[in-house]
């Protein structure tokens, strides 16, 4: 992987990360483009860790930007913030879902999911969804609904659960967060809070467990198959720059967006997100069905 294409793949996790239009689909995408992940197993491997892992930029985009937040759950667990508790505990209950069914199915989901057509499919069923939710719930968009502190953890289970649909690459956990937040009726505002705060901590497992989960299969040296297995492989394939570039890019990139779409959405609602992922996996898919662009 050359410098210029981690910086390019950081930028687009970082844009993408937290709008509701999949950052796993469109880095799987733009590697398929660029020729990463497709020279075997092991580059195939290395390609899919370096996707889950550069969300550390992300990650440390969101902490920056809602420190006073995080300090406020911090402060709760030493007994000095009564609703900072509540609202980290909150966070625990929207995480578990994702936590125990992704032990269970990740290494089916990467098998069956990370390839083109099925992330192509998402994009577009995705936008479909974002259009139905943005019609039904216009009010919403406009401020409407409950507060982040309102959240009980029973309706902090019900988004956790949706956020699960986001194990298939293409459907963007920040959409379904937030259209969850809105079903169980937070405004947009704070749905797309909730969204942020608990990406950081679905995102740092997903990270932390890539980074030092064995790595195995067919083609791949029993080297890699011990812990930190996934961080050794892409430094094999990459090398220690390439990480750091498309770390930093993304933390950039996503504290931009992350400004941007807050208030981007108080002004105009979802609904531009789903037109764009229509648009995007109609031509997509209409590359990969000519033979224009390989699968």
């Amino acid at each position: 992987m050359e410098p210029w294409q981690a910086f390019v793949l950081g930028v687009i996790e970082g844009i993408t990360e937290y709008l509701p239009i999949s950052s796993t689909g469109h880095l799987l995408l733009a590697q398929h483009f660029m020729g990463i992940g497709t020279a075997g197993a092991m580059d195939k491997a290395a390609a899919d860790a370096f996707a889950i892992c550069i969300q550390g930029g992300a990650i440390l985009a969101v902490l920056g930007l809602y420190f006073k937040r995080t300090l406020q759950m911090a402060m709760g667990f030493l007994g000095k913030d009564p609703e900072g508790l509540r609202l980290a505990f909150n966070i625990l209950a929207g995480f578990l879902p994702a936590a125990v069914l992704g032990m269970l199915f990740n290494d089916w989901i990467e098998e069956k999911l990370f390839s083109p057509w099925p992330i192509t499919a998402a994009l577009f069923v995705g936008g479909v969804a974002i259009l139905l939710v943005s019609f039904r719930n216009r009010k919403e968009a406009v401020g409407k609904g409950r507060e982040l502190l309102d959240l009980t953890w029973k309706m902090a289970l019900v988004i956790g659960l949706l956020q699960c649909v986001a194990m298939w690459p293409g459907t963007s956990r920040s959409l379904m967060t937030i259209v969850g937040g809105l079903l169980v009726g937070l405004s947009l505002r704070a749905a797309v809070e909730y969204s942020f705060l608990l990406g950081v901590l679905t995102l740092t497992a997903a990270t932390v467990k890539k980074a030092i989960w064995p790595v195995s299969g067919e083609g791949i040296p029993a080297q890699y198959d011990t812990l930190f297995g996934g961080s050794m492989l892409m430094h094999s394939q990459y090398g220690t720059l390439a990480l750091v570039i498309g770390i930093v890019s993304a933390a950039v990139a996503a504290a931009l967006a992350v400004k941007w779409l807050v208030s981007y959405l108080q002004k105009h609602g979802l609904a531009v997100f789903g037109w764009y992922r229509i648009a995007l996996g109609i031509v997509v898919g209409a590359l990969f069905a000519t033979g224009l662009l390989a699968v």
